[in-house]
């Protein structure tokens, strides 16, 4: 299975989620809560501890790879994401197929499909460019540093904003499931779902990198007509 590592930008770093993330998490998930509508967050330390117990749990099965979404200006915890449905399609053809179960060692295995997701940011990090940030450090590993041929994301298709957020970035709709699962409400929810294959990569790493470039652009014009 993959290894945890740090991936670091200009903006966030990308921490291998560990217990000592437990009260910095608890201080970003509580900072307000009217944002979280679609998706899980832990709410208080006890929360947290067990959301960072699952998530590492995961993490030694092989199901995940988790990360602590830190803030590169001042070093707080803004949220978490993660890698996950890890899948792996070397070794001998077997049918029926055993997804997320690698080839060879475990240890050493690389993923050749993976899926981004329990994304959260605190409210003060999101529209900030960190969360762009954080999915390009992520697609970077996956793509240039494991050779994946396919990453994904999925949300709830009621997320609009979440969607936007995806098809600017230039990931390609997939479509809805209907009535997949449900969802944090308790309502029976649909799904969309997105991905970008390895041929896509490079386009869509210029749409990223573009976008974080004329944001960068704008911060510093901000400051410009500020007064000192």
């Amino acid at each position: 299975m993959p290894v945890p590592v740090h991936l670091a930008g200009r903006t966030v770093r990308l921490e291998p989620l560990a217990p000592h993330h437990t009260e910095a998490l608890a201080v970003a998930g509580a900072e307000d809560r009217t944002t979280y509508a679609f998706t899980p967050v832990p709410h208080g330390v006890q929360a947290s501890h067990e959301y960072i117990d699952r998530a590492l749990a995961d993490q030694a099965a092989g199901r995940s790879l988790p990360f602590a979404i830190v803030r590169a200006t001042d070093g707080r915890v803004v949220g978490s994401t993660r890698f996950l449905e890890l899948d792996y399609w070397q070794g001998p053809l077997v049918w029926p197929a055993v997804p997320g179960v690698p080839f060879g060692d475990p240890a050493t295995a690389i993923p050749d499909a993976a899926e981004i997701g329990n994304t959260w940011l605190s409210p003060t990090a999101q529209g900030t460019g960190i969360n762009t940030e954080a999915k390009l450090l992520m697609l970077r590993h996956a793509f240039d540093t494991w050779g994946v041929r396919r990453i994904s994301l999925r949300a709830d298709a009621r997320n609009g904003r979440s969607r936007a957020a995806m098809e600017r970035l230039g990931f390609t709709c997939e479509g809805v499931r209907r009535a997949h699962s449900r969802g944090l409400d308790g309502a029976v929810r649909s799904t969309a779902f997105y991905s970008i294959l390895d041929e896509e990569w490079p386009a869509v790493r210029s749409i990223i990198e573009l976008r974080l470039s004329a944001g960068a652009q704008r911060k510093r014009r901000r400051k410009t007509l500020i007064p000192a």
